[in-house]
């Protein structure tokens, strides 16, 4: 016998979803979608697709006095604004995430890779820093220069 039997705490595992499966956890639902960017979506409502397009994911949030807001090509998702979460996959097998609320749904297709984005965060960090370390090392030039031009 395991001690949760022992004590009587019986509680289910915590669930474990890859690549498919409905997620209705609203803190899960905000992880999952906050590693987007750059996104192909649909938004159908009673099985007509009212609109198309890409954009790119501004901010997730979980606030059920906020709305979830796509306009200019800038998509605000409030997961308090659907039930649940679909993930699963197009029929040409890109990735997606379907958000659901009623008879509405947003549809998600990345169009970035988050490993590919992680390496180029990576070069930008290690540039950003190459770039610092020449203003900070030419800022010590010029002082110390400054200092030999004007002692007696």
């Amino acid at each position: 016998m395991n001690p949760d039997q022992l004590s009587g705490n019986t509680a289910l595992p915590a669930p474990c979803l890859v690549d498919t499966g409905i997620i209705a956890s609203k803190q899960d639902m905000q992880r999952l979608l906050s590693d987007l960017s750059r996104v192909r979506y649909g938004y159908t409502q009673d099985s007509h697709l009212h609109s198309e397009d890409e954009g790119y994911v501004m901010e997730v949030f979980a606030d059920p006095h906020r709305s979830t807001l796509v306009a200019n090509r800038t998509l605000y998702l409030n997961v308090y604004s659907f039930d649940y979460l679909e993930l699963g996959y197009t029929q040409e097998g890109y990735p997606c995430f379907d958000l659901i609320q009623e008879g509405r749904q947003l549809r998600l297709i990345p169009l970035t890779n988050p490993l590919e984005e992680q390496n180029a965060r990576r070069l930008n960090a290690a540039a950003l820093e190459a770039v610092v370390a020449e203003v900070l090392s030419a800022s010590w030039d010029m002082r110390i220069d400054d200092e030999e031009n004007f002692s007696f």
